[in-house]
C-alpha cells in the first residue's frame, strides 16, 4: 500500500516514493526534476504550498495520484 501523507515534505516523499517525481513533473512541477532543488526547497514544500505557488489546483494532483495507485492522507 502506498501511502502519501500531504504534511510530509516534497523531499520526504520523492525518497520513499522516487516514481512521484515524474509524476509531479508531468502535473507541472518541473523543478522537482532537479536534485539540488528537490533536497533544498523540497524539505520546505509541502504539496499543497506547491500547489498554490505553482498556481496548479491541488483536486488534480490528488486525482492523479489516486489515480496511479496512492492513498493520500491529510489533504
Amino acid at each position: 500500500m502506498k501511502v502519501i501523507d500531504f504534511r510530509k515534505n516534497v523531499f520526504e516523499i520523492t525518497e520513499e516514493y522516487p516514481e512521484v517525481i515524474e509524476i509531479m513533473i508531468e502535473l507541472g512541477f518541473k523543478d522537482i526534476g532537479n536534485s539540488v532543488v528537490r533536497k533544498t526547497a523540497g524539505k520546505m514544500m509541502t504539496i499543497p504550498m506547491g500547489c498554490r505557488m505553482k498556481g496548479i489546483k491541488l483536486e488534480q494532483v490528488v486525482t492523479e495520484l489516486e489515480n496511479k495507485g496512492y492513498i493520500l492522507i491529510n489533504n
